[in-house]
């Protein structure tokens, strides 16, 4: 077993993507990854720090396979565990719910005695609304892949060392 745990769903396959692009920054022998269409959410019970990948659908749904997950956070106890959260979100088609997916998994996460680390700047987004969004700040990391994804590295580049410092590790990103 690694030392983190990736979990993601995805439907249109930019989630995993990046979910993949993750692990491949951080290297395959610190992230075990799990795609939550082929894994229920029990799996996530041995690791003490986990990223979570979330698209969020529509007018602010989330992904099918969250909406299934979700449910049963309830029934697990996140006290110890460390938590970051991103989100694939369309700003500007979907401006009123950009990234609620992070918010809405954020909650549960924070009712079940989870820490949520990765918090990320407003900066450089355009849009109306996000339940992903306390504070003045996000969450987790937005990434919209619609309309900036020459910024996905980027992203990434600042914000992974940042959850690897706020998990207490010491992993070289590549």
């Amino acid at each position: 077993m690694a030392i983190i745990g990736l979990f993601y769903g995805t439907d249109t396959g930019n989630t995993e993507t990046v979910s993949m692009q993750i692990r491949e920054m951080l290297g395959e022998e610190f992230i075990d990854l799990y795609n939550f269409g082929e894994h229920d959410a029990q799996a996530v019970i041995p690791y003490e720090y986990l990223i979570f990948g979330a698209p969020t659908w529509y007018d602010g749904e989330l992904q099918s396979d969250w909406e299934e997950i979700l449910p049963e956070f309830e029934n697990i106890d996140f006290t110890g565990k460390k938590v970051a959260i991103f989100g694939l979100g369309d700003q500007w088609g979907y401006g009123e719910w950009f990234c609620d997916a992070i918010g809405m998994i954020g909650e549960v996460i924070e009712q079940k005695g989870g820490e949520l680390v990765g918090f990320w700047s407003k900066e450089g987004y355009d849009y109306e609304n996000s339940k992903g969004e306390r504070d003045g700040v996000f969450m987790g990391l937005p990434i919209d892949e619609d309309n900036q994804p020459e910024m996905t590295q980027e992203r990434l580049n600042a914000w992974l060392p940042q959850i690897l410092e706020e998990f207490g590790l010491e992993v070289e990103t590549e």
